[in-house]
């Protein structure tokens, strides 16, 4: 059987994969992706983003209403969170999109094959019996989620966050294992349906890739949710009973009925037969690339979890778009400064650029300035008060240098921020510039002004 060629082969289906090769099929590229799972969008639109969102939103619904309703006039009688419908609705949202890329692969003439791809050499690709060749290869096989040796995943007590997002009830106790992204936001959809939960962490904070203000100040709002945190703490060791888990940490016992392991992600490069071709991975599972996405062998390409850097669906996106950019001819690049960082708890947190201590440390002279949203009358009149956005200005010539926000939808603010970081702007510039009245983007303008000494209400 002759095997069948293209100009590129994609190998997984992630926002890495697939917009990559849209971009190449836009770009006139003959392009084939390659899933080794039975539905497309990878791990972020079926286990990961999409589905935690669904039932983040769906919790905050039920929570705001059981806590604010009253204030707002509106009383609920019996309010109930129906935990399976919540379920199916996650379902529903996700097969939407799933299906959404499928219908994307056949608009824009993009071969699909399902299985797992395997190098066979340089140019071959195999799928169980079949094989492909092409021109170039872009692998953008994601990541997978981090066990512990001592307390492996069952995936229904013992559960990474693919697990959590497929619980069949909610559990009474919940302990989380990580206080990271996942951690807190799996912990924020539990807690408000009604589990206890206890969240361990090695470190002595949360959240660490954030600013430790931001950082100090969503342990405190979370803590008042009724989460309990266990910081600078470790797992020893577990046991797995008929009834409860039992988790031993340095000083002291937790018991579960949930344990949700969430201590991080590592690239998902085993199985692609990279030992046939020659292509080694770091001591972390990483494959070694240069600047413009290139591993050491010249028409194999990778992008987004598989490779060094921050693992966020967006910045794989852009890598998968540049890398198929630069096998057409074109010199794209991919600016990291610009790049979010976004936890969605309630408040949310959002940050772009430099954190106050980098900057610090990279010896910038900076100047920081702060507005809290309880500043702000549309806040006020959402009852979104918590949190403040942070402005880091680097002295010198004045620009923006990062922009980090704990509040009400600090995940759509911080795209100000992004923007002017990747125009070059400077804090007088989002200090000047006027905004809607009443909006929460005031509170970036406050912010500004307060960075320069000019902070109006306050």
């Amino acid at each position: 059987m002759a095997k069948e060629h293209f100009d590129l082969i994609v190998i997984g289906s992630g926002p890495a994969g697939y917009v990559a090769a849209i971009r190449a099929a836009q770009l006139g590229l003959k392009t084939a992706i390659i899933e080794k799972e039975k539905t497309l969008g990878g791990t972020c639109l079926n286990v990961g983003c999409i589905p935690s969102k669904a039932l983040l939103y769906s919790s905050e619904l039920y929570a705001r209403l059981q806590h604010d309703g009253k204030e707002h006039g509106i009383t609920c009688t019996k309010l109930t969170a129906n935990f399976d419908q919540m379920m199916k609705r996650k379902r529903d949202v996700v097969k939407s999109l799933v299906d959404g890329v499928s219908g994307l692969m056949k608009k824009n003439k993009i071969a699909v094959f399902q299985g797992t791809g395997k190098f066979l050499g340089p140019t071959t690709i195999g799928i169980g019996k079949q094989e492909l060749t092409a021109n170039n290869i872009l692998i953008a096989t994601g990541s997978e989620s981090i066990s512990l040796t001592f307390l492996p995943f069952d995936e229904e007590r013992v559960v990474s966050s693919t697990g959590a997002l497929s619980l069949k009830k909610v559990p009474k106790r919940l302990v989380v294992i990580g206080a990271g992204v996942i951690g807190v936001e799996l912990a924020s959809v539990y807690g408000r349906l009604g589990s206890e939960v206890t969240i361990v962490e090695m470190l002595d904070h949360i959240c660490p890739a954030m600013d430790s203000e931001v950082s100090k100040s969503l342990l405190k709002i979370l803590t008042k949710q009724n989460m309990t945190f266990h910081l600078s703490s470790k797992v020893q060791e577990a046991t797995v009973g008929k009834k409860e888990i039992s988790l031993k940490l340095d000083a002291s016992e937790l018991k579960a009925d949930v344990v949700l392991v969430s201590v991080g992600r590592r690239p998902y490069t085993s199985d692609l037969g990279l030992e046939t071709i020659g292509l080694d991975t770091s001591p972390q599972g990483f494959i070694p690339i240069d600047g413009q996405f290139r591993t050491k062998i010249p028409h194999i390409y990778a992008v987004g979890d598989v490779v060094e850097g921050v693992m966020l669906a967006h910045k794989a996106s852009e890598e998968g778009v540049a890398a198929v950019e630069i096998i057409a001819g074109h010199k794209p690049a991919v600016d990291y400064m610009t790049v979010p960082n976004v936890i969605y708890t309630h408040p949310e947190v959002a940050a772009v650029g430099l954190t106050e201590e980098e900057a610090r440390n990279a010896g910038i002279e900076v100047m920081v300035g702060k507005y809290a949203f309880k500043g702000n009358g549309r806040a006020r009149c959402s009852m979104e008060t918590d949190g403040f956005v942070k402005i880091i200005g680097e002295k010198k010539r004045g620009l923006l240098i990062g922009m980090h926000i704990i509040g009400a939808q600090a995940s759509e603010l911080i795209s100000e921020g992004m923007i002017a970081i990747q125009q070059r702007a400077t804090v007088e510039d989002l200090a000047v510039v006027p905004q809607a009245h009443p909006t929460l983007s005031e509170v970036i303008k406050e912010a500004a002004l307060n960075t320069l000494g000019r902070t109006i209400h306050a």
